[in-house]
């Protein structure tokens, strides 16, 4: 079986354990996804299973060439394409098989989740980097610049790397060794604990840590 699913994030909710703490969780619709290609050794160099989210999409919002990939594989076009690794199970999976979230995860799993973080445009030093600032009243006129970006004489010019202002978030960020609470089979849901990037509604890969 693969390693991992292609998932929507719901949002945040809290559960309850046998002894009545609080634990805050987020709630992902993982699946069910349709196996669109299978990556063989021989042909591909690696061993892979090309996964699509069971989002079907017109036909004409895809490019030709992927068009094309999804009619080879008889499936209509998916809006999202994944590719996880498969272990020995999956010699017996097919293109065109679709795998649910209960046959990959199970309650106290531990996963990652990949998503983009949300998009904050753009931001000053302060929210980006969490610059200090200077003092906020008595005329210093400094409040929220970014200081000094480099010497004028060596090396006369901005280092790379230089923390400024700029665009912040829309990352790819992933969170690491989060910890299923449980798994709803029939609604394809998946409640793990913490919570992960993006907004709700937004796209995730959950896969085994």
């Amino acid at each position: 079986m693969v390693d991992g699913l292609i998932g929507i994030k719901v949002g945040m909710t809290q559960v309850f354990d046998g002894d009545g703490n609080v634990i805050p969780a987020t709630v992902i619709k993982a699946g069910p996804c349709v196996v669109v290609q299978k990556k063989q050794r021989d042909k591909d160099g690696y061993e892979a299973v090309q996964l699509g989210l069971v989002e079907f999409i017109r036909p004409s919002r895809v490019t030709k060439p992927r068009a094309g990939h999804f009619k080879k594989a008889g499936i209509p076009p998916c809006r999202i394409l994944r590719e996880f690794l498969s272990a020995e199970e999956a010699e017996g999976l097919k293109v065109g098989d679709q795998i649910l979230v209960h046959q990959v995860f199970q309650p106290d799993d531990i996963v990652d989740v990949v998503g983009t973080s949300k998009g904050r445009g753009f931001a000053g030093v302060i929210k980006r980097h969490h610059f200090r600032g200077g003092a906020a009243s008595h005329g210093s006129m400094f409040h929220r610049a970014p200081g000094s970006i480099g010497a004028s004489a060596f090396p006369s010019r901005v280092l790379p790397g230089m923390r400024a202002a700029g665009h912040m978030g829309s990352e790819r960020v992933t969170v690491q060794h989060l910890r299923v609470l449980r798994v709803a089979d029939q609604e394809n849901i998946l409640v793990v604990k913490g919570a992960v990037p993006g907004r709700n509604g937004g796209y995730v890969i959950v896969h085994k840590a």
